[in-house]
């Protein structure tokens, strides 16, 4: 069964770590398996003292509602769709997981082929710079955030899609 193992996350954090530096915003980075367990972090120079927890919750919650439903492509669309719904739901989520539930840019699970296996999560920057640096790392890593075979109902695109134009997210479509 296809898995992400820790040799695989080395490329990932160089290609993230060559795009932080470029961009001046130091950061930290994690990878979960798509149980939510870490497999790696790493947190470059001055990055801030609390990124590695929040990377690593930004991965955990892109693993955990990504296991819920196709709908949760990403942080973003976590995000909006809680800010939509219920945000005190999502305060709540955080604390009954111990912090674990954070929804911002520059997360999203990993697929190979169609099998989820994991989740990135990366924090040091705006939302839009991890987003950045993210998206860079999966093109060099040949990451995919979605799965080769793409079942998603009509009507969840249309809501995904609806999400990202109001969190005002042009460039994104599912």
């Amino acid at each position: 069964m296809p898995r992400i193992i820790a040799a695989e996350c080395r490329p990932f954090f160089d290609a993230v770590t060559a795009k932080a530096l470029e961009m001046g915003a130091p950061v930290s980075m994690a990878v979960v398996g798509p149980e939510g367990h870490l497999i790696a972090l790493e947190r470059m120079d001055d990055a801030g003292f609390i990124t590695p927890e929040t990377a690593q919750a930004k991965a955990y919650t892109a693993a955990a509602f990504r296991t819920m439903s196709p709908r949760f492509t990403d942080g973003l669309v976590i995000q909006k769709w809680f800010m939509e719904r219920n945000p005190q739901m999502m305060v709540a989520t955080s604390i009954m997981k111990g912090g674990m539930v954070v929804a911002s840019g520059g997360c999203a699970p990993v697929f190979k082929g169609d099998t989820f296996v994991g989740a990135y999560g990366i924090s040091g920057g705006t939302s839009d710079q991890d987003e950045v640096m993210a998206k860079h790392a999966c093109a060099l890593c040949g990451w995919t955030i979605v799965p080769a075979t793409d079942t998603t109902p009509d009507s969840v695109k249309a809501h995904i899609n609806e999400l990202y134009a109001k969190a005002g997210i042009k460039e994104r479509k599912l």
